[in-house]
Formats: structure tokens, sequence, C-alpha cells
């Protein structure tokens, strides 16, 4: 089986476990630092960050500028005016303690940046390409129109797109179309944002396609040791494996909330990307941690909803949410009340 991964025409080759460092924002430095090195001895070579992602590229600054040149680095901009983007840039590259940045993306922005779109963005990814600030170019997205648009303008070297064994028909198209254009394929919410929870049976799945590169987002050592584990013992697609993949594929496909945020913040406060989609996550994770007093309150707040439209309108998978929360909170008291489960 096939482990490493060539990310289209950026000829970045690099072991299909990239290394998703959301989560290393919750941790502490030293505990960072911990995971990043160790996932670097142990082969993994692709680090995946954000600007958005609080201190999570200090952290890789910390943890990885003496070993550079032995690295790829990917980091995010969610700028929308030449000068932000500036500004983000030069705060990356000064947080992860580099002098470049081998693949700098576009952070899901509405509208895919091309040049002459009046916003300057893409002539600014040009500029830093130019100064060296910038190897490549890639752009992250939960849109399918924007995916599209940015595959086909060929303007762009990467497509980051949520992608696991939850796919659908257009997600498996996008996988394609990239492959077809030559453009690397990175794989967010591998696990579908936690709702997966047999990660054999996610690495399978994504290695059968040779030109994705999954990233995996790790806070704990157990999570990271799992797919270190993969490296030289990757599982295989057999009979067990397709079973639970087609079971979970049963219970969870169809209109789901997939935790990315982007309805985010709630006018009434309501924690949409976790009250959302609460009665899958309370069926397939331990449960304490999901009826603490913290989380029946965080539910409760549902009540609260103004049914103002706002998180209909910037959901990327344009779910019905009001209507989706009132049904987890539903869900949620019968729980409480123990007529479920």
């Amino acid at each position: 089986m096939i482990t490493t991964v060539r990310l289209g025409r950026t000829e970045i080759i690099t072991n299909k476990n990239g290394f998703g460092a959301l989560p290393i924002q919750r941790v502490s430095d030293e505990a960072a630092v911990f995971l990043l090195r160790k996932a670097y001895e142990n082969g993994i070579t692709f680090f995946d960050t954000a600007h958005y992602y609080t201190d999570s590229e200090h952290k890789i600054g910390l943890a990885l500028s003496d070993v550079r040149d032995k690295i790829f680095l990917a980091t995010k901009t969610g700028a929308t005016t030449p000068e932000e983007f500036w500004k983000d840039l030069e705060q990356s590259l000064n947080e992860m303690k580099t002098g470049y940045i081998d693949l700098y993306q576009f952070h899901n922005p509405e509208k895919c940046p091309i040049p002459g779109d009046g916003s300057g963005l893409y002539e600014c990814m040009l500029d830093a390409k130019k100064q060296g600030k910038n190897r490549h170019i890639g752009i992250t997205n939960h849109r399918f129109s924007v995916a599209r648009k940015a595959i086909e303008s060929g303007l762009y070297e990467t497509l980051q797109f949520p992608f696991c064994y939850l796919a659908t028909e257009k997600d498996l198209e996008l996988v394609d179309l990239c492959k077809k254009a030559d453009m690397g394929f990175i794989a967010m919410k591998a696990l579908s944002g936690g709702l997966i929870n047999h990660s054999k049976a996610a690495y399978a799945y994504l290695a059968q396609y040779d030109n994705v590169l999954p990233i995996w987002g790790i806070q704990r050592e157990s999570e990271l040791d799992e797919f270190i584990s993969y490296v030289e013992n990757p599982p295989q697609m057999d009979e067990e494996t397709s079973a639970i993949i087609q079971k979970d594929r049963s219970e969870l496909l169809g209109e789901f909330c997939r935790g990315c945020g982007y309805c985010m913040p709630c006018p009434a406060g309501i924690e949409i990307n976790n009250c959302a989609r609460m009665s899958l996550m309370i069926r397939r994770a331990p449960s304490d941690a999901q009826l603490t007093p913290q989380m029946q309150q965080k539910m409760m707040q549902i009540e609260e909803c103004l049914h103002c439209g706002q998180c209909i309108s910037k959901c990327p998978y344009q779910l019905n949410t009001p209507e989706l929360l009132q049904k987890n909170l539903q869900d949620y008291k019968e729980i409480l009340a123990g007529k479920a489960y």
C-alpha cells in the first residue's frame, strides 16, 4: 500500500499522515512541543495550521524551527484586504520562525480569489511567492461552488476540503477533478469532527486515493500513536473495515452538522457547532462529557434561539440550523429524562 502522497504539481511528497495543528492550541506549549517533535521523529513531515488558530503557529515554531528544511509547513490567511494579508503573512513567518511557507492557503473565503476581482488578494499571493515568502498557493473551503471555481481557474496548486468515508458523490467528484488537474487534495475533517471513531477505517478509506493527503487533528499522544503505527502497518480495506464504514454511513449520512463553526458567533449565544450535532455525538462517544451541568446549560440555550437566520446564511452545507438545533434539544431532553438509553 502507498504510504506517501505527491501533492499535485507542488511536487511536495510527504507521508500520508498530515499533522492537523488546530487542536494543539488547546494544550500547553510543553505538551504541544512534545507532540510535534514526536510526530516529526516518527516520519510525519507535513504540518498544517492557520493564522486563526490562536497560538498554534507559535507552538510549531517552538518545536520545529531547527528542522525547518526537513518538513513542510502549510498555513492559512483569512485576510479580506491586502493590508490584512501582509500582516497575517509576516506574523505567521515570525511565529513559526521561518523565512518561507511551503503552502500558503486562503482560509475558507466566501468567493474564490482571482486576479482582477478587485480584492487584490490573489495579486498579494503572487507577490509573496516572488519574494520567496510562499512557495505554493492553495485554498481551503467547505463550499462546493468555491472549490470547483478554484479547480477550474487553474490558479491554485492545492485544495483543502472535508473528505472522509462519509463522502458524497460531490466530494468524490472534487477528488477526481483535482487529480485530473494535477492539483493536490488535502483532506480536512478526515474523522468528521469526531463523529468517526474508527481511525483504522478512516485511514484505510483515504489510503485508496493516491492524490489525497489526510491531515489528522491531533491533541493527545494516544491519537498520535495510532496514526504513527499505520506508517509501518497500514490498515487494509478488508471485509471487517468495509463493514464498519457501511454501518457508519447508514447511521450518519444525511443532514448533520459537521461542526465547522462557520455559523458562529450566534447572536443568542448558542454554541451551534457543538449543540447542533449533540444527538450523534452522545450516541457515538462516552456520554458523561455530554451530560455535565455546563453542557446542559449550553443545550438549554437553544430555547433562546432568535430564528434570525444568520446561521442558515453562513452554513456552507445549507443546513436548516434552527430546525436541527431544536431536534437535538428534544433528543437531549429525552436522554436526560431517561427515555432514551
